[in-house]
């Protein structure tokens, strides 16, 4: 499975091992992770609450793959997302690319995770010590 919403995301160590068993040309692997930043301005960061639209959100992620495989020329990706809450320091998102080379994997992965800032229906909400934020990502 190459796109997940979920309350938890898998270990990064086995995705980037299906990546690399999918191929041999794989020459360059990319992983962003997302994580829980402790502030908001001034403002100490409790923790951060995710909601989605599952089955669009999927539907976006995979669109956003082939699209990112037809422009870049990446082998495959791998973008996965948190739901629920998340304490600062935790992991909320993963994506990962595999290429032949590490210019366009570097140039998809930026692109895939942009998309899936502004494209996926994804909401987040920032509670902090002042109060609670829904987070506007286009």
């Amino acid at each position: 499975m190459r796109v997940k919403v979920s309350h938890d995301l898998d270990s990064l160590e086995s995705l980037i091992a299906r990546l690399k068993g999918e191929t041999e040309d794989a020459g360059a692997i990319v992983a962003f992770i997302g994580a829980v930043r402790g502030t908001r301005g001034d403002e100490k960061v409790l923790r951060l609450e995710y909601e989605a639209h599952v089955d669009l959100a999927v539907e976006f992620m995979e669109k956003i793959i082939e699209e990112a495989k037809e422009k870049h020329g990446i082998i495959d990706a791998v973008i996965q997302h948190r739901l629920g809450e998340a304490g600062v320091g935790e992991d909320v998102m993963y994506v990962i690319v595999a290429s032949e080379h590490r210019a366009e994997a570097f140039k998809a992965a930026s692109e895939i995770i942009e998309r899936v800032k502004h494209e996926v229906p994804i909401w987040k909400k920032e509670v902090t010590e002042e109060g609670s934020y829904w987070v506007e990502n286009a």
